[in-house]
């Protein structure tokens, strides 16, 4: 068991899925887990549509900006989800990796967002039951 694991989310453009799920983590997990959030060709700005959908969320992300993926970022994780980004994440031993298949919520309206969002609150709220056991007697 982890004392405090640290989790990163990795897409292509670091400005819609992977900005929501480390919102949601950073929400819910509070300070039991280390969030980081990159990606492979990352864009200048989060997506404004999925700013909104959080906000309907009461999660705030729009002080967040897109990240590069570093090998770094890799080593000091100890779960990499990655979510359409292909092979441009790199791979360590001993580290646990999903691929989470979303749509990408680029140039879509809020509403084609918000099931993507709600699907990314699920998984994160599964990866947290599974991360941190002790979440499951508190729901």
């Amino acid at each position: 068991m982890i004392e405090k694991p640290t989790v990163l989310f990795v897409c292509v453009h670091n400005a819609g899925r992977s900005q929501m799920a480390a919102g949601f983590l950073r929400e819910l997990g509070r300070d039991r887990v280390e969030v980081l959030s990159a990606g492979s060709a990352p864009k200048d700005q989060i997506n404004p549509v999925a700013i909104a959908a959080m906000a309907e969320e009461g999660i705030d992300i729009a002080d967040q900006t897109p990240k590069i993926l570093t090998v770094d970022a890799v080593k000091e994780s100890d779960v990499v989800i990655t979510m359409g980004c292909g092979d441009a994440c790199p791979i360590f031993p001993g580290k646990r990796y999903e691929d989470w298949v979303l749509d990408d919520p680029a140039g879509q309206g809020i509403e084609t967002v918000r099931p993507i969002r709600d699907e990314i609150r699920r998984r994160v709220e599964d990866l947290l039951t599974d991360l941190l056991p002790e979440t499951r007697a508190r729901s």
